[in-house]
């Protein structure tokens, strides 16, 4: 065999085609897809298969020769190796039993060190398994320890400490032995005792927030009576710093310092005042134990859920506002409801306030600020609707004190109380009212029980007691020797004593109010104008309306209202003495008693001529005139000259009317000549009504000459002078009509009065012809219903027959001019 043949069995034979040396080439050698080169041999042109195949036919008969010449080449070589092998399969064999029975007594001495060895591996197994074991354990103790640390604090309730331990085994002990399952056990264990601290949390906040509830009343009464004597230590300090300013009645604090506020002092009361906070802070802690509510917002802080506990508490703290601020219905019958009511809302803020100083983030100023409000405002519809209730001034006093120490409490905590001032004011209003109504009943039981007679006094001592009541002077009155009267009966320094008794309540209602002197003062003269001008004159119109006020207490009435108008000024020196306004800031505002007392005295002096009028009526009521009688009586009717009689002993009382001046002696003497002119006039007017009455058909010449007489007395009456300061016929005019008018009948001039009629110098310029026209018809009938009873033929002399013509006559004339007048107006 040639050993220079290729050895990669390239074909030697040249091949005219070279495409198809190139395709065997890629055949053998190249590691592609073969259907892409035969593809080629047949894209080639026509017979190229049948050339491929037999060029690849001479290729492989080209290899099956160089096969055949290595075969031929090497198989001596491999005759000779089996002979080798054949000749030491002997020497092998003896040398497998050999090493077959060297291995048996190598096992068999082996054994035992095996098995030793396998001891002493065990036996490092086990020591590297202890250490292992001691070292994980030395990595779980800890971790148990601290397990059991935060079970016993679980027990021992420091839930804030378990807290804190579950923190530290999550962060630093669980990440150590997270592979084992008691760690995982723990793990999932912590989640259910972080809720059942939240519970237990939870739970102690309910009943931490119960106990508030029930306490919240005291802890407001002790931090209003704090307040209180608080306000009285600055009321006594700013008196004392004030003392160069003068004496003042009211002190007018701006506000009112609390608990936590600076307090504005001197070095000397600075222990006193810091004793007075310490004790109002554990009179607070003392009442209720604050640690539940800190407990829970710490734990709940760690646990990531502040909010949820922030919002949880507010909303129960919301609904307990709501029930606090909700009175009972009962509340404005007894001091003692509003009291507890306003308690428990102090004591409401007093717990926010302390919550919110010594906390952080669970209540803020806003929130307190909203929750004031929002009370605010309820309170004041509570106490605006509940004090309108009140008709006792004594409880509407007491609840105006408490609603100060109310707004004075919660200020001195920083909550604004502008509005609760502003409602006093409107209490205030209502308390003048409920005095008033007080004071009315007063001034009635006065006027009741008063016999309307001046006051007598036997002795000095009786005369200084009531000259200490009212302020009366009289130097005339002094000079006279006891015993004695003073004009007014007893009721003037009864209801001066009163108006100053109603100065006084009503002054207390400005008390802590925080307003000036002069504002005050201004109050008061509202207030006491409003008793006089409303309450006093109001019983003043009643008393002199009432049917058993006779003329002399009427009188009497009239001389009292102008003592009570002299004492106003005493009343306004009165105020300003007691509100201590200096002369120099005196405002122009007056007490309107004048217009008043005015009023009042101008109803009696009415009441008064009404009331004589009617006296008047009652005597004209008594008259029985025989309108038929033929000749006079020859005196005056009995009626009248009681009824005379009557006004002469009237009109002496009016004597009484103070005249220790020239105005009061010209008011009495204007007053009793208004009323005998107003009699007077009233008396003419009914004799004339009566004498035209439309029931009285006739009247005879007598029953006119007996009405004459009584006509005549009333002019002797009028002329006499029954009160001073007439002059002249003044008051006998007031019968002039009648005069007249009796004159022409009695006359019978009536030629005079038809040729005189509407003249000014007429002799009966009073008499009108619709009246004589009225009194003639009457006496015409009457003289015919004469003639017919006395003898019918009568009629035919000739006196009566002129007589009878003439009044035909003038009745004609008068009818005229009756109608002339009618037509005219």
């Amino acid at each position: 065999m040639d050993t220079n043949a290729n050895p990669v069995g390239f074909c030697v034979e040249e091949n005219k085609d070279n495409i198809y040396e190139t395709v065997l080439r890629e055949i053998k050698y190249l590691e592609l897809p073969l259907g892409i080169t035969l593809g080629s041999v047949y894209d080639d042109q026509p017979n190229a298969h049948q050339k491929f195949m037999e060029k690849l036919d001479a290729c492989i008969r080209n290899h099956d020769k160089e096969i055949e010449k290595m075969c031929n080449f090497h198989h001596q070589g491999f005759v000779d190796a089996i002979t080798e092998l054949l000749k030491v399969r002997a020497d092998a064999e003896k040398l497998k039993v050999q090493v077959t029975d060297t291995n048996r007594r190598l096992q068999d001495a082996g054994k035992e060190v095996i098995a030793e060895t396998e001891e002493i591996i065990q036996c490092r197994l086990q020591q590297r398994n202890i250490t292992t074991v001691v070292e994980k354990l030395q990595l779980c103790l800890p971790v148990l320890e601290m397990y059991s640390k935060l079970k016993e604090q679980m027990n021992v309730k420091r839930y804030y400490s378990a807290l804190k331990t579950m923190e530290q085994l999550e962060k630093l002990y669980f990440p150590r032995v997270s592979q084992y399952r008691f760690c995982q056990i723990m793990i999932e264990n912590l989640p259910k005792l972080r809720e059942e601290i939240k519970e237990i949390s939870m739970s102690d906040l309910k009943d931490f927030l119960e106990s508030i509830r029930k306490h919240s009343d005291k802890i407001g009464e002790t931090a209003m009576k704090q307040a209180q004597q608080q306000k009285t230590f600055n009321a006594v300090l700013n008196k004392q710093n004030n003392l160069h300013y003068g004496k003042n009645v009211y002190i007018n604090n701006d506000g009112i310092s609390g608990p936590r506020n600076e307090i504005v002092s001197k070095q000397n009361f600075e222990e006193e005042e810091d004793e007075g906070h310490d004790d109002e802070v554990l009179a607070a802690q003392d009442l209720v134990d604050f640690s539940p509510v800190y407990r829970c917002l710490h734990i709940y802080s760690v646990l990531g859920d502040a909010e949820t506990f922030e919002s949880y508490y507010r909303k129960q703290r919301r609904k307990q506002a709501r029930l606090v601020l909700q009175p009972q219905s009962n509340m404005y019958e007894t001091v003692e409801g509003y009291r507890r009511y306003f308690s428990q809302i102090v004591g409401f803020f007093v717990v926010e306030d302390h919550i919110l100083h010594v906390t952080q983030g669970l209540i803020t100023r806003a929130y307190t600020d909203e929750l004031w409000n929002m009370a605010l405002s309820k309170i004041i519809a509570v106490l605006r609707t509940h004090s309108s209730y009140c008709t006792d001034p004594d409880l509407v006093l007491e609840l105006k004190n408490l609603i100060v120490v109310f707004a004075d409490t919660l200020q001195g905590y920083g909550f604004p109380v502008n509005r609760l001032f502003d409602l006093l004011f409107e209490i205030r209003d209502q308390y003048n009212e409920t005095l008033l109504k007080k004071w009315a009943m007063l001034f009635r039981d006065i006027f009741e029980a008063d016999n309307y007679s001046p006051i007598p006094v036997s002795n000095e001592e009786e005369y200084k007691i009531v000259i200490s009541k009212f302020p009366y002077q009289d130097p005339e009155l002094d000079k006279q020797p006891f015993p004695k009267k003073l004009p007014m009966s007893q009721s003037v320094p009864q209801i001066y004593i009163q108006v100053k008794e109603f100065i006084y309540a009503s002054l207390k209602f400005s008390e802590s109010l925080h307003r000036s002197s002069t504002e005050i003062d201004d109050m008061l003269r509202k207030s006491t104008n409003q008793l006089l001008t409303r309450t006093l004159s109001s019983c003043l119109q009643n008393l002199i309306k009432k049917p058993h006020i006779g003329l002399t207490e009427l009188v009497q009435i009239i001389i009292n209202t102008t003592h009570l108008e002299q004492a106003c000024k005493y009343l306004e020196d009165f105020i300003t003495n007691i509100t201590n306004i200096s002369q120099e800031t005196l405002h122009t505002a007056r007490l309107y008693g004048l217009s008043t007392f005015k009023d009042a005295r101008h109803a009696a002096e009415g009441e008064i001529y009404t009331k004589l009028n009617q006296k008047i009526d009652e005597f004209i009521q008594l008259a029985d005139y025989d309108w038929t009688m033929g000749e006079p009586d020859g005196r005056a009717s009995g009626y009248l000259m009681d009824l005379i009689n009557f006004l002469r002993s009237t009109f002496q009382v009016f004597t009484h009317l103070p005249n220790n001046n020239n105005d009061h002696a010209a008011m009495s003497g204007k007053v009793a000549q208004t009323a005998c002119m107003s009699a007077c006039q009233h008396l003419s007017s009914s004799l004339m009504q009566m004498l035209l009455d439309n029931d009285l058909r006739q009247i005879s010449m007598g029953a006119i000459q007996q009405f004459n007489l009584d006509v005549i007395q009333c002019e002797l009456f009028a002329s006499s002078e029954p009160v001073p300061g007439f002059h002249g016929e003044t008051l006998q005019l007031a019968f002039i009509d009648l005069r007249q008018l009796l004159d022409l009948f009695m006359v019978w001039d009536w030629s005079t009065y038809l040729a005189d009629y509407g003249q000014p110098s007429s002799k009966y310029l009073r008499v009108s012809p619709s009246t004589a026209l009225a009194l003639l018809e009457k006496v015409h009938r009457g003289m015919k219903d004469v003639n017919k009873k006395n003898n019918i033929f009568l009629q035919f002399r000739k006196n009566d027959r002129d007589k009878q013509k003439l009044i035909e006559t003038v009745v004609r004339q008068l009818r005229s001019l009756v109608s002339e007048m009618s037509q005219h107006s």
